[in-house]
């Protein structure tokens, strides 16, 4: 049996090692899918030549396989880097995604409850009108703002040591409206539900997703975004202005660590909704929990899940997915469960892109 287990053990190490030298790379195509992978790549090209996006990084997989992974253009302009599959991106929302499995994780261990209030479990911030769940949260229906774009919160250069220190932002606002009355997108709502988090899992939120949620799916390239750290492989961030691409502006992204603060590749995005699929990391039964669109008080329903947004193609095919925008970048993720196809998209260009790339990329990997 001992036997057994050391080969188990080899085995499983050189996958991962086979894993970390494909990430070196900066492309990778499974001899199935030559053909798909050609027609798919056109799109992408066209793509970045309409948007003047500097670097591309995409990724189609199966629940069990990568189908297509490449790097087209270059992480940095000045020194004439080109995208590698380890390269790491601002995702921006898919942040939020990122931190509903660690909300799924609490949830299974009974730490945590979607009926918990915020005020029971975060003593620090304020009571309101209202109370607010972590459902509440989790599903932008709290009430809680979001960015104020005026006065600069979202390019905010500010650093915060904590995240008790970022809630000192809005944590004395008023709630927008009675909780569940309404959706309202509010990255605010995600950073105090990364307070609860760590009050839960009495761990700082970060090193919690490293141990809990980045290392267990073997997300090498998946970080917070800190300014201060050397960061392998972190790609330069551009925006555009007046049709020249520039440097993008300096910002922080502490005040957002669980909402839109981390980087991560497009390989990292797809392998991460691979272990979704394969119901490895978190049961089938959270899974649909974190899928289930959200109901409001009158009874109508968001497409908004808890970390996710679900949707039906006019064939009548669920996806589920998420972006992010971010200053500096721009990301998609996108999930087909019955046919079990992945598409993640990541780039350093400040620009609008939706599902609707990633869908017909999709449809073009369906066997």
């Amino acid at each position: 049996m001992n036997k057994v287990l050391v080969i188990l053990a080899l085995f499983i190490n050189s996958l991962c090692f086979s894993q970390r030298i494909i990430e070196t790379k900066t492309k990778y195509v499974n001899p199935e899918f030559e053909t798909e992978t050609k027609n798919a790549k056109a799109l992408v090209t066209d793509l970045m030549k309409e948007k003047s996006i500097p670097g591309l990084s995409i990724t189609v997989a199966s629940k069990n396989k990568i189908l297509w992974s490449e790097g087209f253009g270059l992480a940095d302009l000045e020194n004439k880097t080109p995208i590698k599959l380890n390269s790491k991106f601002r995702i921006g929302s898919i942040s939020k995604s990122l931190t509903s499995i660690a909300l799924g994780k609490l949830i299974e261990k009974g730490k945590i409850n979607l009926s918990d209030t915020v005020q029971k479990l975060v003593p620090y911030f304020p009571k309101k009108k209202y109370q607010i769940t972590i459902q509440e949260l989790a599903s932008h229906t709290s009430g809680i703002r979001n960015y104020n774009y005026k006065n600069g919160e979202y390019f905010s250069n500010v650093h915060y040591n904590t995240i008790k220190e970022s809630i000192d932002i809005f944590k004395e606002d008023s709630l927008l409206f009675e909780p569940k009355t309404k959706y309202g997108y509010s990255t605010y709502g995600y950073v105090l539900l990364s307070a609860a988090i760590e009050e839960v899992a009495g761990q700082n939120f970060l090193d919690y997703m490293q141990n809990n949620v980045f290392e267990p799916m073997g997300m090498y390239s998946t970080v917070p975004d800190l300014n201060d750290k050397i960061i392998d492989n972190r790609v330069q961030f551009y925006q555009l202005r007046d049709g020249t691409i520039i440097n993008a502006s300096y910002i922080d992204n502490s005040n957002k660590w669980a909402g839109g603060g981390f980087l991560s590749s497009s390989l990292d995005l797809a392998k991460m909704s691979q272990h979704l699929l394969r119901k490895d990391i978190i049961n089938k039964r959270t899974i649909e929990l974190l899928w289930t669109p959200t109901q409001l008080a009158d009874g109508e329903r968001t497409n908004y899940c808890l970390g996710w947004r679900r949707d039906v193609t006019e064939s009548g095919n669920i996806y589920i997915h998420h972006g992010g925008s971010s200053v500096g970048g721009r990301s998609f993720l996108l999930i087909y469960p019955k046919d079990e196809i992945i598409v993640s998209i990541t780039c350093n260009l400040f620009t609008r892109f939706n599902e609707s790339l990633a869908l017909e990329i999709a449809e073009k990997f369906k066997k």
